[in-house]
Formats: structure tokens, C-alpha cells, sequence
């Protein structure tokens, strides 16, 4: 990791566009077969394969203020709610069911150097549906933008893989299950694996920051069973067990 405190300021030409393309798999496992007996769910694909935006769009990802490696800020919800428009025509960032901070859109300044800055954003949305609703566990993903020409030169926004990463609600009842891909992403020149950049923090680290924004139990420091058993033979301390049925830190169950 390497950080100094230098701020800058983000920015894009608004006259500019942007090609997206949008991908939804079809989902093969749901734990109660939702993807089989709900029609919905069956036919479930992208609503647009390819989108042309402004360049505005974008925009809504970068902060009003003037930033340093590490440093988070909230997303504007105008620009993503019509990317994510291109997969589904009824997104909700609001979330049908009360779910604390996870309604928030949060992003990262991840890396710079003299011509780059990389993005790093999370993002809690669902989709209304027939009859449902569909609940991915999060958007995550980056935007890499040319400081110099002000363009974006990268961007992919996508529900992380995982065992279980979409909840679901139909006719009331709850389902869980797995989406291969759902994803945006814009084509352009590889700069992801192919730029050094002398002022940066790891995914891993922003991602762990973007966590932080948005679930206080990402304040505990959480050890495992093993530790904890330890621990209380050393100091001659109970240990008081909750058991939970689905993860703390994204919208998955």
C-alpha cells in the first residue's frame, strides 16, 4: 500500500459518450426452485444489450470535493438509477425491505497517478418484478477515468460472485440463490492490469473501507470460533453464540 495525502479534483467532458453493454445470465439454482416455477425469474435478461450515455451519467460517481487515496464519498443516485435501467426498467435503490445504511451508494478513490484515477464504488439496488422482487447481494465495481482528456477509459459494474448473491421475494415468500453474471461494463482500452499507479491502496482495502460506509458490524473485530474458544479458556470467560442464517455485509440473504 501506498498513500500520501495529496488531494485532486475529478472530472469529466460532459460532451462526450459513452458506450455500455449490459449482460444478465439466467439463473440456474435458487434454493427453492423460484428459478423454475417463477416466470419472472425464467425470463429475467437485459433490457437493452447496448446503451450510448452522456458522459454526465458518469459523473454522478465522482465527488463534488477534491479527494485523497482512501477518502469515500456518496454516489448520486440520478446516474446510476438510468445505467441500471439498461438491465431491468424498475430499479429501486431505496430497498422494499428496511435494511438500515445498505440503501446508500458509496464510492472510493482507489488510485492515481498523472494520468489516471480509478474508482473503486459499491452500490446496494433491486429490481420491482411481476409479482417480486429481486435483490442482488451488491453492485461493486470500478471506473477509471483520463484526468487529461476526461474520459472514461474503463468501467464494469457487476453482483459479485458467491455461493448465494441474489435474495428473492415472490408471492410472499423468500427465496436465495445464484446469478453467474449481471453485469455493465464499457470496452475500451485496457488500463486495469497494464498501469502502475504510485498512489494507491489495494481492492481488497478500498473494498473494505466501501464495506465500512455501509454496516456498522464491519466495525467489530470479528474472530473465528477457534480464537474466540481460546480466548475464553485464557481469560475464564463465557462465550455468548447468536446463530445467523445468511451474511452480515451485503444484501444476499
Amino acid at each position: 500500500m501506498s498513500i500520501l495525502q495529496n488531494k485532486i479534483n475529478l472530472n469529466l467532458n460532459r460532451d462526450r459518450v459513452v458506450s455500455v453493454k449490459g449482460f444478465i445470465v439466467p439463473m440456474e439454482h435458487t434454493l427453492s426452485h423460484f428459478h423454475i416455477e417463477w416466470d419472472e425469474l425464467v425470463n429475467l435478461q437485459v433490457t437493452e444489450p447496448e446503451k450510448r450515455y452522456p458522459t454526465s451519467v458518469f459523473q454522478s460517481f465522482l465527488p463534488s470535493e477534491s479527494v485523497s487515496v482512501g477518502d469515500c464519498w456518496q454516489v448520486e443516485e440520478t446516474g446510476v438509477l438510468e445505467l441500471l435501467r439498461q438491465l431491468n426498467p424498475n430499479p429501486n435503490l431505496d430497498m422494499h425491505i428496511d435494511s438500515g445504511d445498505s440503501s446508500r451508494l458509496w464510492a472510493c478513490l482507489r488510485a492515481y497517478n498523472d494520468r489516471f484515477a480509478d474508482i473503486q464504488f459499491r452500490i446496494h439496488a433491486e429490481f420491482k418484478l411481476d409479482g417480486g422482487w429481486f435483490t442482488p447481494s451488491q453492485f461493486s465495481g470500478n471506473l477509471i477515468i483520463d484526468q487529461i482528456e476526461e474520459k472514461v477509459v474503463f468501467f464494469k459494474m457487476s453482483v459479485p460472485d458467491g455461493t448465494v448473491n441474489v435474495d428473492i421475494n415472490w408471492d410472499s415468500s423468500t427465496d436465495a440463490g445464484f446469478c453467474s453474471k449481471m453485469e455493465l461494463t464499457v470496452e475500451t482500452q485496457d488500463v486495469v492490469n497494464s498501469t502502475e499507479y504510485p498512489e494507491y491502496i489495494t481492492h481488497e482495502e478500498a473494498e473494505c473501507k466501501l464495506a465500512l460506509c455501509f454496516y456498522k458490524s464491519e466495525q467489530i473485530n470479528w474472530i473465528s470460533p477457534f480464537e474466540a474458544s481460546k480466548l475464553a479458556e485464557d481469560q475464564g470467560k463465557l462465550i455468548h453464540v447468536i446463530s445467523i442464517d445468511g451474511p452480515l455485509r451485503d444484501e444476499s440473504c
